[in-house]
């Protein structure tokens, strides 16, 4: 792959040929109305950014899908135009997955950039020097990330309480929780939801720790059983709550639900659909499956600027997409000279940012330190061959269709 180019399929021509059609007479720089603008990254007929993603090591079949959304929505503003005469390009990097090249490869691209868009896990060491420098940061996040006034996302993190809401609706009392090994993080993040969960009228039995290597997915269905639970939550591997789920029906549990906080992927389907029949995932944007201008408007986007997508109904393909958007929506309202700054400034005061439909309504002044209240959910089918959609809204509060 090249480091640096224009999203989408159209390359580096389609940007020759808009600079000679709308090039000023400034060269090298965009011409404000104060005069020339200096910015890292803005000429006359461009804005570049940065990119960083995990295009290799842990994770990275999953995350390596962002670059095809980014591609579609930075393809699909060039085509409309650009913002305020510029056409978009972006540098990219692969931080592989490893927080200390991500380190390096942000400083690499922080100073010739107007700002960076990420899609890593591996970002929280290159937050602080960020931050210092006053460069705008998009992306994936967590919640410790909401203290840093240049990092904007739709979702810092979302609260627990929807998910038990919807173990409520669908007939739970009583929810046992599953975990990949028994990390701290993991331990802490079942502590949270476990007094989420209680707050609203669940109860709640024992973590379950499971480690493929040495437990019985048997033994696992057997302490569910044990602990009269009628719910399932998983903080697994898909792998993991592929085995479990099938040893909770070969021991005939009649559970009335099973929820993972991750799995919504196309490629899962391929590798334990049928061992995930009946199993729901929150979904924290609009669910492919559900349709509507919106998701038309996204898969036209990757049908032309990222035809090289297999499966472009990806979920880091989307998240791609929507920081791209949130990108495009805060150059748009920069001005015509944008600043580092100014762009922040006008994206936070942003108090109702949807993605044109892909997400929930988000006020960018309180989301960082504000859960996202509400999600959809989708299920595996009987098949285990396709998600269907089984609620398109449900929130924190109960409320939802």
């Amino acid at each position: 792959m090249r480091k640096s180019g224009v999203a989408g399929p159209l390359g580096l021509a389609v940007v020759i040929v808009a600079a000679a059609l709308t090039a000023c007479s400034t060269s090298g720089a965009g011409a404000g109305a104060n005069g020339p603008c200096d910015s890292p990254g803005v000429t006359a007929d461009q804005v570049k950014f940065g990119f960083v993603f995990s295009d290799t090591g842990t994770g990275s079949e999953a995350l390596s899908s962002a670059r095809l959304g980014v591609d579609a929505r930075i393809g699909l503003v060039n085509e409309e135009g650009g913002v305020k005469g510029r056409h978009i390009i972006y540098d990219w990097r692969d931080d592989a997955a490893s927080p200390s090249t991500n380190v390096r490869v942000t400083q690499a691209l922080s100073s010739s950039t107007f700002g960076l868009v990420g899609v890593t896990s591996s970002s929280g060491g290159s937050l602080d020097a960020l931050a210092k420098e006053g460069v705008p940061y998009i992306g994936l996040t967590q919640p410790s990330y909401a203290k840093y006034p240049n990092v904007f996302a739709n979702v810092y993190d979302a609260a627990p309480e929807t998910i038990g809401r919807y173990f409520l609706a669908n007939g739970g009392t009583k929810v046992a929780m599953v975990s990949t090994g028994g990390a701290t993080f993991t331990v802490d993040l079942a502590a949270r939801y476990r007094s989420a969960f209680e707050s609203i009228g669940l109860q709640v039995a024992p973590l379950i720790p499971f480690a493929a290597s040495a437990d019985s997915p048997a033994r696992v269905a057997q302490q569910i059983a044990d602990s009269g639970a009628n719910a399932l939550m998983g903080f697994t591997t898909v792998d993991d709550l592929a085995a479990i789920v099938q040893a909770t029906r070969q021991a005939n549990l009649a559970l009335t639900s099973t929820v993972s906080t991750s799995g919504y992927d196309r490629g899962v389907l391929a590798s334990a659909g049928p061992a995930l029949s009946g199993v729901s995932f929150p979904v924290y944007f609009r669910p492919f499956e559900a349709g509507g201008p919106a998701i038309d408007r996204y898969r036209a986007a990757m049908a032309r600027f990222a035809p090289q997508a297999v499966q472009p109904e990806e979920k880091f393909a989307m998240y791609g997409y929507i920081y791209a958007d949130m990108f495009v929506r805060g150059l748009e309202l920069a001005g015509d000279c944008p600043t580092r700054e100014g762009f922040m400034n006008a994206l936070r005061n942003v108090t109702d940012y949807d993605a044109g439909g892909l997400i929930e309504p988000t006020n960018l002044r309180t989301n960082p330190t504000t859960p996202l209240q509400c999600a959809a959910f989708v299920q595996v089918n009987p098949a285990g061959d396709a998600f269907r959609v089984v609620r398109e809204r449900l929130c924190a509060n109960g409320q939802g269709t």
